[in-house]
């Protein structure tokens, strides 16, 4: 009785126009140094930011970051935060060195099936590294070609529309990169859909975000992700992902 009861004032409740309690929507991080935080990666991904005493600039607790403010802000949970510091988005790394194990194309497997925004934040050490840019190609990529940029990033995003259709991916693109990095990053965004968010006036540290420079990220991104979020949540009708194109 109780139960029939119930589902009975539930009813009516959706009959006389009550709202529906919806989920918080889930974010999942895929990022380098700019995004780590002692405890709060994945056991095994080297960090940049740490509490005291380890702390390298004046970002302390794991409230102060750039992902942590903007889920707050959006009322969010994090599903994953899959950082790395000193990662590539291509298998190339440092000193020419193979980073495939930290690569950006490798930890895109490890992100939550049920992740409905992505936001991948990479680049910084593409550039930094002076990895090799490459052409671009936008299918039957071999091992060697995604040691460059170019095509690591397009295989990166059209992994990310096989493997989370459902999910919206929004790239966001530093501040102080070279020109050739950020240039083919707004091509290939462009050529599947996947918004960028261009950085700027990111306040910096030791070449790190500082308390100050993780605001302005966050701000940054709320501003972009803030409509997709409020249709997840139900504050307004839902629209579909945009439908990336198939690989050449």
């Amino acid at each position: 009785m109780q139960r029939h009861l119930s589902l009975i004032i539930l009813c009516a409740g959706i009959a006389a126009g009550e709202s529906i309690v919806h989920a918080a929507p889930k974010i999942a991080v895929l990022g380098d140094s700019y995004s780590t935080f002692q405890g709060h990666i994945p056991a095994g991904n080297a960090i940049w930011y740490f509490a005291p005493p380890k702390n390298q600039n004046d970002v302390v607790d794991v409230e102060q970051t750039w992902w942590r403010i903007a889920a707050r802000r959006l009322s969010c949970d994090i599903a994953l935060n899959e950082s790395f510091s000193g990662s590539t988005v291509c298998n190339t790394g440092y000193g020419g060195k193979d980073s495939t194990r930290s690569s950006f194309l490798t930890r895109a497997a490890r992100l939550p099936a049920d992740a409905q925004v992505i936001l991948v934040f990479g680049a910084t050490n593409d550039s930094w590294a002076n990895a090799p840019i490459g052409d671009y190609q936008y299918g039957n990529w071999s091992e060697d070609d995604l040691r460059s940029f170019r095509p690591a990033l397009a295989k990166l995003f059209a992994d990310l529309a096989a493997s989370h259709s459902e999910a919206h991916v929004f790239f966001l693109l530093n501040s102080e990169l070279k020109p050739a990095i950020n240039d083919s990053a707004h091509e290939i965004c462009a050529h599947y859909q996947v918004p960028c968010i261009d950085l700027h006036d990111i306040a910096k540290q030791h070449g790190h975000p500082s308390i100050e420079g993780m605001k302005a990220i966050a701000d940054q991104v709320v501003e972009a992700v803030a409509p997709v979020v409020k249709k997840l949540a139900g504050e307004e009708p839902a629209e579909e992902p945009a439908t990336l194109p198939d690989a050449a």
